[in-house]
């Protein structure tokens, strides 16, 4: 089958509502379904849409996060209500849950149905082969199927402008790169980003370490702890749940040490509040994946009749589908400048970001 890549113009609107508590298979709130007449827009709609999360968890203030707070603002917006018939999601304790998750949500009559990370990619591709009449969209894969749209980010370009901020932002010349597993989209972030620190100032140098896992803040704190250590004062994480401990040690430093100078980049949802240590916050600044307008934008393609299935819709730069989070004045405007220079020129073309470490 022959795949389509193309961009989407996303939506401005910022992501609205309250995160639903973690929970199981057994234990999320948003199996049931409440009677209509409740509080919200009286415009009702019969599509329902559901996602399957992996193993970071809802509340992971990053990747999956982002996509529930994309679901949750469809639902809002088109008079539809958390639960059966309405939107709705799964959590993954392990990848052995995600068969069970997108089957549990298709039997449940959802009229699409997300996976939401690369590690889903085996089991999307099982359960649409085993369910072709299922609609089924992937986050950061691509399952050639003729019932899955396939969505896929540019991660490289907004790490490279995060590489560019560190370079030019670093007092001790070495920064940090923290990633989860060991997998393209992850790659494709280090890549980026090392790519921004040579652009922005070649003598600087950076750590580069993978922690295996996605859910393992322990994991996050070590590793951070042995950059800032060594002499990184600036750590970007891509590794989704594991990335709350680069915090947590940025965090601990910061509060024995008003003075002490180490930031984190956050990933994929806009971390600063993660970074506030009293008055002061160690997030330099984040990069934005919108998830929530790629889980939105298919969810309306879906409802229109127009689910893009067996495409491959990838977002980056130029649709806004990537970028860098307000930084609230922590890089001076001269750096900012320099940043915007840089983004301009990917835009342009005139800068081809590597997609893989060379």
């Amino acid at each position: 089958m022959t795949k389509r890549k193309f961009g989407l113009g996303l939506s401005l609107m910022l992501a609205a509502g309250v995160l639903a508590a973690c929970g199981t298979d057994e234990d999320t709130s948003n199996g049931s379904t409440t009677d209509d007449g409740g509080e919200g827009t009286e415009e009702t709609s019969d599509f329902s849409v559901a996602m399957v999360t992996d193993v970071g968890g809802v509340d992971d203030k990053s990747f999956n996060q982002s996509a529930w707070e994309g679901l949750q603002r469809f639902g809002e917006d088109n008079g539809l209500e958390e639960g059966d018939g309405g939107y709705a999601y799964l959590q993954s304790q392990s990848d052995a849950d995600y068969n069970t998750n997108l089957n549990n949500l298709i039997r449940r009559d959802f009229d699409v149905v997300f996976g939401i990370g690369f590690l889903m990619e085996g089991a999307v591709a099982e359960i649409a082969e085993q369910q072709p009449d299922a609609q089924i969209a992937i986050i950061d894969a691509v399952v050639e199927k003729d019932n899955v749209a396939s969505v896929l980010f540019k991660e490289q370009e907004g790490a490279f402008l995060a590489g560019v901020a560190a370079a030019l932002m670093t007092e001790t010349g070495k920064v940090g790169f923290v990633g989860g597993m060991d997998i393209p989209v992850i790659e494709r972030f280090e890549a980026g980003f090392l790519a921004g620190v040579e652009a922005a100032d070649p003598s600087v140098e950076v750590d580069v370490q993978y922690t295996g896992a996605f859910d393992k803040a322990e994991l996050g704190k070590t590793t951070a702890n042995r950059m800032y250590q060594g002499g990184a004062d600036i750590i970007f994480h891509a590794a989704g749940g594991t990335g709350n401990g680069v915090f947590t040690e940025a965090k601990e430093r910061k509060e024995s040490d008003a003075d002490a100078n180490v930031w984190v980049i956050g990933v994929d949802s806009d971390q600063y509040d993660e970074g506030q240590v009293g008055d002061d916050n160690i997030t330099l600044t984040s990069v934005l994946k919108r998830v929530d307008n790629a889980v939105y934008n298919i969810s309306e393609q879906a409802m229109n009749g127009e689910f893009p299935g067996g495409e491959t819709v990838v977002y980056g730069l130029s649709d806004d589908g990537i970028g860098l989070a307000d930084s609230r004045g922590a890089i001076p405007e001269d750096i900012m400048t320099q940043i915007e220079d840089f983004k301009q020129q990917i835009i342009d073309g005139e800068i081809t970001v590597p997609e893989t470490v060379e």
